[in-house]
């Protein structure tokens, strides 16, 4: 079974005879996925009414678990962006009645966020469309197949670090 990408290398082999074209094989594939992927979380987060950066730092929140809180610096390291960024998401979150700030027990110049109800029904069916959708991409793919690709991929990825410091 070819694709685009096989009729892409082929291209390049006659052009270009003299490289490797291994990597073409196999990040065109992945980019292609990625604009899939891409177009099934907008469609996901817009059916529920949230932007993807309002999903990042919800589901964050959510995956905190009970009582769905978290620091603001927690969040930044969850959520890779700047304390800038993070602050007018958390106030923009916060108009919407997706999040509240509430004073940090622990110390006094500090705040904790945590999910409102209204946020954490917001994430949870968005989480479930997304997943519907992830699910549709990979239904060509028997359950073996996915998990050697999960490995797979998950090796591609170890040499820049798992991004977790906990």
């Amino acid at each position: 079974m070819r694709d685009e990408v096989d009729r892409l290398i082929e291209a390049w082999a006659r052009e270009r005879p003299d490289l490797d074209l291994d990597p073409v094989a196999v990040f065109s594939r992945i980019s292609r996925l990625a604009r899939h992927l891409d177009l099934a979380r907008r469609e996901a987060f817009t059916a529920h009414e949230i932007e993807s950066w309002e999903f990042d730092v919800l589901a964050a929140l959510r995956r905190a678990g009970d009582p769905y809180e978290l620091s603001p610096g927690r969040l930044l390291r969850e959520t890779l962006v700047t304390s800038g960024t993070m602050t007018n998401r958390v106030d923009r979150l916060v108009q919407r009645g997706l999040v509240e700030r509430h004073p940090d027990p622990d110390d006094r110049r500090g705040v904790i966020v945590r999910l409102t109800p209204e946020g954490k029904d917001a994430v949870d069916a968005a989480f479930t469309a997304l997943l519907d959708a992830e699910q549709a991409l990979l239904a060509a793919l028997p359950e073996g197949d996915r998990q050697r690709l999960a490995a797979l991929l998950r090796g591609l990825l170890e040499p820049f670090g798992s991004g977790d410091d906990d």
